[in-house]
């Protein structure tokens, strides 16, 4: 059996994940210090920081609390199996099937092993709109993209890593111990 292991010391197989595996600090750390567009940015713009902004736009556009849940959420299976570019992914289909498998475990830990087809039409979206403000913002070469108008200002200035572990750490916690409209 491999295993890996995490920020926080845990250690297990990735490929046999569980629930009882995800620890929200991992994710958050890890998140934080793995840059968008892998690598190819003007500026470093961490995952973290980016499923940041998913889920202020999720609160921008009303969703309940669930969707912005997995908005914050989406990308947490690159905290245990890192990223694969989407032009390269969609030719890995085991890369795929292992990704989800991640992903069941990280949304049944918290709370979302049964988000509907809208909810997850929903993050998809908002990751899908936040991407095209990115690429513009922060790709070069992709200056004439025109962003998808989003409710919300997209906070697209560099961080510390720090920072934006906490501010994930702080929104996750919101998210998931009080109660939010």
């Amino acid at each position: 059996m491999s295993t890996m292991n995490t920020y926080t010391g845990r250690k297990f197989d990735p490929m046999t994940i569980t629930p009882a595996d995800i620890d929200g600090l991992d994710i958050a750390h890890a998140l934080s210090m793995m840059c968008r567009g892998n690598g190819h940015l003007r500026r470093f713009y961490s995952v973290a920081q980016h499923s940041l902004n998913c889920a202020r736009e999720a609160q921008a556009r009303r969703f309940d609390r669930r969707t912005v849940l997995a908005c914050l959420l989406h990308d947490a299976s690159e905290a245990y199996i890192a990223d694969i570019i989407r032009p390269v992914k969609e030719h890995l289909p085991n890369y795929m099937e292992i990704e989800s498998a991640v992903m069941e475990a990280v949304f049944a830990r918290f709370g979302l092993s049964d988000l509907d087809e809208e909810e997850h039409a929903a993050w998809k979206l908002i990751d899908d709109d936040l991407l095209e403000t990115e690429l513009h913002a922060l790709l070069p070469g992709e200056e004439e993209r025109v962003p998808v108008p989003l409710m919300s200002e997209p906070d697209l200035a560099e961080y510390s890593c720090r920072q934006i572990e906490h501010e994930f750490l702080e929104m996750l916690e919101e998210l998931i111990n009080r109660e939010w409209r």
